[in-house]
């Protein structure tokens, strides 16, 4: 006789099939993955009594055909509210106001070259702008710019756009997400307008990048660098191109399921699954000096070319 699992978690691998049926970006290959999860479940693999450990197994299999690191059960440790988002927002709550808003480094290294490291997510444009604002304005004068992001694992698309702005001198074309059946299709344009002060789109400018950079993370690295505005130096990312929503199905595990592609009009692509391959390759623990050493050499370059 196959062991089930308690009823509360069994529901919620059932409304997780379903949810993915229903919304991921390639209906073909989420009837492949929802045939995966069934075989399975109809054969005993997910009969725990943990939470935890069924959203171990359960991301296993989700991500088993395709390697999509945005497909996920998640296991929230605190209960989390019910409903389509809500559960991604408790979480960010806490590292927004445990982060300074994102921003959580701003440092003049020798030369005059500024850091700014945007950590541990991009977060919602309405609760970041401010401190993004600030803290971009802060770094606006330096003659050249470190944007580390080896610590960012997401973001919000509206909040990638917000950052380009200040680092761009026009309004352009960053990203296009297409949604599931590819009927509709949603524009990423940075700003005309930005409050406070550009760092503009002519400095040197370098993006840091380790392995754990991922998602938002990922679309402001390879924007920049597909627009030839940064230099990025580092690792390799993670490589999640699809934008994603999450519903509660448990009080203690969020489904995850990707509901569209990112498209970039210079490449025409995205980094899913490869990941943005950097200019200069070095380990994550090394790319600050790296690129310091870099923009301290662009910044004699430049002093030489003006005499």
């Amino acid at each position: 006789m196959t062991t089930t699992t308690q009823p509360a978690l069994a529901a919620a691998l059932d409304e997780t099939i379903g949810l993915l049926a229903e919304h991921y970006v390639f209906p073909d290959v989420a009837e492949q993955i929802a045939a995966v999860l069934r075989r399975r479940r109809d054969a005993g693999a997910y009969a725990v009594d943990s939470a935890e450990e069924l959203a171990r197994l359960v991301t296993d299999d989700l991500q088993s055909v395709n390697g999509d690191r945005h497909l996920r059960l998640v296991f929230h440790p605190d209960e989390v509210p019910s409903g389509k988002g809500e559960a991604a927002l408790t979480s960010l709550r806490r590292d927004f106001d445990a982060s300074l808003g994102g921003a959580p480094r701003v440092e003049l290294l020798g030369g005059k070259v500024a850091v700014l490291e945007l950590a541990p997510v991009l977060f919602p444009v309405e609760w970041a702008a401010e401190p993004l604002a600030a803290a971009l304005t802060l770094v606006a004068p330096a003659p050249a710019l470190l944007l580390d992001l080896r610590r960012c694992r997401g973001g919000d698309p509206e909040t990638v756009a917000l950052v380009c702005s200040y680092l761009l001198d026009r309004r352009t074309h960053l990203n296009t997400q297409v949604w599931r059946g590819e009927e509709t299709q949603e524009q990423s344009w940075s700003q005309t307008h930005v409050p406070g002060a550009r760092f503009g789109g002519t400095k040197p400018l370098y993006v840091l990048t380790g392995a754990g950079t991922f998602s938002g993370g990922e679309e402001l690295t390879y924007d920049l660098q597909q627009l030839g505005r940064a230099v990025v130096v580092g690792e390799t990312t993670g490589g999640g191109a699809h934008p994603r929503e999450g519903w509660t199905v448990h009080p203690h595990l969020e489904a995850t399921i990707p509901v569209g592609r990112a498209v970039n009009p210079v490449s025409g692509t995205n980094w899913e699954g490869t990941g943005v391959l950097p200019d200069v390759a070095v380990p994550a623990e090394d790319a600050l000096d790296r690129a310091h050493a870099l923009a301290l050499t662009r910044l004699e370059e430049i002093t030489a070319a003006r005499r």
